[in-house]
């Protein structure tokens, strides 16, 4: 049995992680079998460890961990890896997979530009 995980940075505001939230019921919309949850790295529950429990206790032989940040920074490049390489040490028998930060998909990247185009472009564009 196979699980995504979307790994977000957390905040003290409970409504950032609403995003993030939004793509795992987006994701479940598509796909109403589809295993997916979301963690994050600090502040916000759950955390990675407690989420990667909860999925091998379920049966997960197979977790992908998408990072969902746009910028690349130490969370992602120096701390998530580690986090994944101590789960592959609690977990042996589970296969992880990170794939890299959503911001670093070609996709997003061309989403983004289409979204801020408009705005850039109309310079009546009022904020309330």
């Amino acid at each position: 049995m196979q699980a995504t995980i979307l790994f977000g940075h957390g905040s003290r505001d409970p409504l950032w992680r609403v995003p993030i939230d939004t793509v795992a019921q987006r994701m479940l919309a598509l796909d109403p079998q589809y295993c997916v949850r979301c963690a994050f790295l600090e502040i916000t529950e759950p955390d990675l460890a407690s989420t990667t429990a909860e999925l091998v206790a379920l049966g997960v032989n197979g977790i992908t961990i998408v990072p969902m940040f746009l910028g690349v920074g130490r969370h992602a490049r120096e701390d998530l890896p580690e986090l994944v390489k101590a789960l592959q040490l609690d977990y042996p028998k589970v296969c992880f997979y990170l794939q890299p930060s959503v911001g670093e998909d070609a996709r997003v990247v061309e989403l983004l530009a289409q979204i801020a185009m408009p705005a850039a472009a109309n310079q009546a564009v009022t904020v309330a």
